[in-house]
């Protein structure tokens, strides 16, 4: 019998792209169930159905879940409470890329920001309030290359400069501002999508001193894949001129399937492989996953600034360390 036919994974952004594919080869693995969400039940069903086709017999379980909406988290966390199976595999993928314009959720939180940390935040926080995750769970958030500070066009905000410039040195309130896009932050689109992606590094740091003994989590860049829906809400510039100049050099680029086996690759994992960040290697788009050990990735009163602030932006009550 398949090792994985009791499994039951999770995949966040499933209707389409690495999401899409990722639960394909989830089930293609032998996963037993495979919760597929979407933004609306009608997209995850249209995924369920396009899955289908592709593994026969496979299970797959669509699910309603805008992580821009906190009333959506909350009901699709009480649908995964009443079904009652435990989750083995909790792969964060949904997100947006770099958007051409400045956008808020209902909440006031950037989208970029949502999609990427304070939806997944809250979704996660839920399940493991109510012991949904398996005593064995694995965790992935998704990072980006872009977060590295190698990639042109792409740069972090320096969080503690921020805060002793315009915060009293207050870490939490510089936090919140980037978030949000407040005063004195600016909106710019590669700037705001590195950061996210790095705040997913600290959070999924974070976590990992927060999870019980034999549970992980890790944040893995599904690395330059351009034949995704992601692109359309990039810059005109990034979509127009750059991805067609990286689609004539092979090695800056790689295919959905070699995206999404990533995240199983990291999934497969020993359980002391935790709290850490793979990506391609330096200055690389593509190859093989290697752990990130740039010195902005390691930032423990930013994690812990990062994890009080989306609690409270959040309306998370779960204990936090202090």
């Amino acid at each position: 019998m398949n090792a994985n036919a009791a499994k039951t994974a999770l995949v966040t952004g499933a209707s389409s792209g690495v999401g899409w594919e990722a639960s394909a080869q989830l089930a293609e693995a032998g996963y037993g169930r495979i919760v597929v969400a979407a933004r609306t039940l009608a997209k995850a069903d249209e995924a369920r159905d396009a899955l289908l086709a592709r593994v026969p017999g496979a299970q797959f379980v669509p699910l309603a879940l805008d992580l821009d909406d906190f009333t959506s988290i909350d009901n699709a966390a009480q649908a995964l409470v009443a079904a009652g199976n435990p989750i083995d595999a909790l792969i964060l993928n949904a997100g947006v890329a770099a958007t051409s314009a400045l956008r808020r959720t209902a909440r006031g939180i950037e989208q970029i920001m949502s999609a990427t940390i304070t939806g997944h935040h809250a979704l996660t926080s839920h399940l493991l309030r109510a012991e949904l995750l398996s005593p064995s769970a694995r965790i992935i958030i998704a990072g980006s290359e872009a977060a590295r500070g190698d990639v042109p066009t792409f740069s972090n905000i320096d969080v503690q400069a921020l805060a002793a410039a315009s915060f009293d040195g207050d870490l939490e309130r510089a936090i919140e501002a980037i978030l949000r896009v407040d005063k004195p932050v600016k909106f710019a689109n590669g700037t705001q999508y590195a950061t996210a992606k790095t705040f997913a590094v600290w959070w999924a740091k974070e976590l990992a001193t927060r999870l019980p003994a034999g549970m992980t989590v890790n944040a893995v860049s599904p690395g330059n894949t351009p034949d995704t829906k992601a692109s359309r809400e990039m810059p005109a510039i990034m979509r127009r001129v750059m991805l067609p100049i990286m689609k004539l050099m092979p090695s800056m680029w790689h295919s959905v399937p070699t995206a999404a086996a990533r995240y199983l690759t990291v999934i497969e994992m020993p359980d002391g492989v935790t709290g850490q960040f793979f990506a391609s290697p330096a200055t690389k788009m593509t190859g093989p996953v290697t752990s990130m050990t740039m010195s902005h990735f390691t930032n423990v009163e930013g994690q812990r600034a990062l994890w009080n602030v989306i609690n409270r932006v959040a309306g998370v009550s779960n204990a936090s360390k202090n």
